[in-house]
């Protein structure tokens, strides 16, 4: 096979299939039929969590109105609270219900500029978007008096800070005195445990549960790449809801053994945790209530006898904050809560994604940027494929060398095909040259540079981490813009949005810059339609990457740098000609183009 079709093939095909991965979002969800409103008990009469603002809640009391009609701040002062105050976090717990609904994160902001705001990530009832966890305790005689939406704890020891236990107890005056002891760490880790004592003269089977509820389907980037929605382990196997898989379904069940429940979004994540060593019967479900969407994730474990005169008792966990990775391998070590790292979404290539996120991020603790640490990293890969890479290089020289004569078997067999692959490969073994050298660099780079997009996209320890100059966001695209003269021309970006296809940043023009100079050292295709079109190449590539984020950029260009210089050295050392002529009679140079074999960043 001619080398320039194979590498051709391959340049357009990682074009299309980047395209395709990083701009096609998934097509918008259709307005599903109205269903039927969750259940509350399983077709057995077992009990299940229960969402107090679902149908018939527990205890017969009256539902908390969900309507939206309140400021965030009415919301939380409608209710007695207890404050929560760690390093990282600040907020407080609902009295009235006992819920955790109101929690700011206090080190990360809506956008780059530090004075932004902090991110929101619970709200309560009333609010317009509720979004919170809960703990309770059902059970399958109704006549049972539970804590439930309304029921006002007294709480013992405040605030909620790490290091210190508060207690809230709550009395349903038939016997049963119900105690929640909550420990919070200096990260997003609450540890819950729930204490029923029975005064009673009656056994009493109750059974904890779990859940997490969010109101109004969230705006999502909609990638394929990414996943945001409803997740969770079971029996030590990921599972991945979308919202809209879930409004069609209305319900999901699963039993499981160890393993978590919840809500993730990019970069943030609420979810449950009971004990790994209970089995428990998980739900994800959905429905719609007042012309809106509500999802919940929740848990239920097996029925526990509360003896007469005796007590029981459960510890669970909730997560609820920002997915940092190295955070979130703690947790599953120390609690062993499996796979409990997945929640970051490194996907399919994850033997590959997260180890190359350990190596940046130990780059980065040592040189103090990521950006650097990028450039770092790409320095490791090619000196760990550096005699691959090499071998190639020297082919491609040798193959750069034979330009003039295959120009001239091109010329004598011009008209017969046959007889013209004969003599080329004659040719190709006698120098000892190979016209595949060009793919194996860039199959090596492919899952690299998948894996690298990867990190950047998904990994919160990458978010608003600056390199120098105007990049100020690794995972944001290049800020400058060609239509403004990079910042010199008074017009700004919300007029630059709708010309953003060829809206051209510093870094995306210097990536196709190196792109063009590493065609330049590769052998010239003969054929002056290939030379038209891989002389199109660097265009195409600065104008598909112009939109990627910084950091993935400036590490293609960076590789592209060093392939130019290795492969520079080479030839040198072969004495082959370096610059577009070189190898190739001048006849023929004006319809020679760079071949490209290895694109921007095809090297290793």
């Amino acid at each position: 096979m001619d080398q320039r079709n194979l590498l051709l093939a391959i340049v357009l095909s990682l074009a299309i299939l980047l395209f395709f991965e990083f701009y096609l979002a998934p097509p918008p969800g259709q307005e599903p039929p109205p269903q039927q409103q969750a259940e509350t008990m399983g077709q057995d009469g077992a009990p299940r969590p229960l969402d107090p603002s679902l149908p018939q809640p527990p205890g017969g009391a009256p539902a908390q109105q969900d309507d939206g009609s309140l400021s965030r701040s009415d919301a939380i002062a409608a209710s007695p609270r207890l404050s929560i105050e760690t390093p990282t976090l600040t907020g407080s717990i609902a009295l009235q219900g006992g819920r955790l609904d109101d929690l700011t994160l206090t080190r990360f902001h809506e956008t780059v500029d530090p004075t932004s705001d902090n991110i929101v990530l619970l709200h309560p009832t009333g609010s317009e978007l509720p979004y919170y966890a809960d703990v309770g305790w059902a059970a399958s005689d109704r006549a049972i008096a539970l804590p439930d939406a309304e029921s006002q704890w007294q709480a013992r020891g405040g605030p909620l800070v790490p290091g210190r236990t508060v207690t809230l107890t709550w009395d349903n005056g038939e016997g049963l005195r119900f105690e929640r002891h909550l420990e919070v760490d200096e990260n997003y880790l609450f540890t819950i445990t729930q204490r029923v004592f029975n005064s009673g003269g009656e056994n009493v089977t109750l059974s904890p549960y779990g859940l997490v509820s969010r109101s109004g389907t969230p705006d999502i980037l909609g990638f394929y790449i990414l996943h945001e929605g409803l997740l969770g382990v079971f029996e030590g196997t990921l599972k991945e809801v979308d919202y809209d898989d879930l409004q069609d379904t209305g319900k999901i069940e699963q039993s499981t053994t160890g393993g978590w429940i919840g809500i993730t979004d990019k970069y943030w994540l609420v979810t449950l945790i009971p004990d790994q060593s209970m089995p428990v019967s998980t739900r994800f479900v959905h429905e719609l209530r007042n012309g809106g969407d509500k999802y919940q994730t929740d848990y239920l474990y097996e029925p526990m006898v509360v003896p007469a005169g005796g007590s029981a008792e459960v510890t669970s966990r909730i997560f609820a904050g920002a997915k940092e990775v190295l955070l979130l391998d703690a947790y599953r070590d120390e609690f062993g809560v499996a796979e409990f790292d997945r929640a970051v979404d490194f996907g399919w290539f994850y033997f590959l994604t997260k180890p190359l996120f350990y190596a940046l991020h130990f780059m980065a603790d040592y040189s103090g940027n990521f950006g650097v640490a990028i450039l770092l990293l790409t320095v490791a890969i090619k000196i760990v494929f550096f005699p691959l890479a090499n071998k190639s290089y020297v082919s491609m020289a040798k193959m750069r060398k034979l330009q003039p004569e295959m120009l001239k078997l091109r010329e004598r067999y011009a008209e017969d095909k046959q007889k013209l692959n004969q003599e080329m490969m004659a040719l190709y073994k006698k120098e000892g040259a190979n016209p595949m050298s060009g793919c194996l660099p860039i199959l090596v780079q492919i899952p690299v540079f998948f894996a690298l997009y990867k990190v950047l996209f998904v990994t919160i320890e990458m978010r608003h981490a600056p390199f120098f100059g105007w990049i100020q966001d690794l995972s944001a695209r290049d800020p400058t813009s060609i239509l403004n003269g990079f910042g010199l021309m008074p017009w700004d970006a919300p007029f630059l949005g709708a010309f953003d296809l060829i809206n051209l940043g510093i870094w995306p023009l210097l990536m196709g810059i190196s792109m063009y100079l590493q065609q330049l050292l590769n052998p010239q295709p003969p054929d002056p339609i290939q030379a038209k079109i891989f002389l199109f190449m660097p265009v195409i590539f600065t104008f598909l990457l112009a939109s990627f984020p910084a950091g993935l950029v400036i590490y293609w260009t960076w590789n592209n740098l060093l392939s130019i210089l290795q492969q520079a050295v080479i030839m040198k050392r072969a004495g082959v000609p370096i610059g577009r002529g070189g190898g190739a009679p001048p006849s023929s140079s004006s319809s020679s183009s760079s071949s490209g074999s290895s694109g921007g960043g095809s090297s290793s």
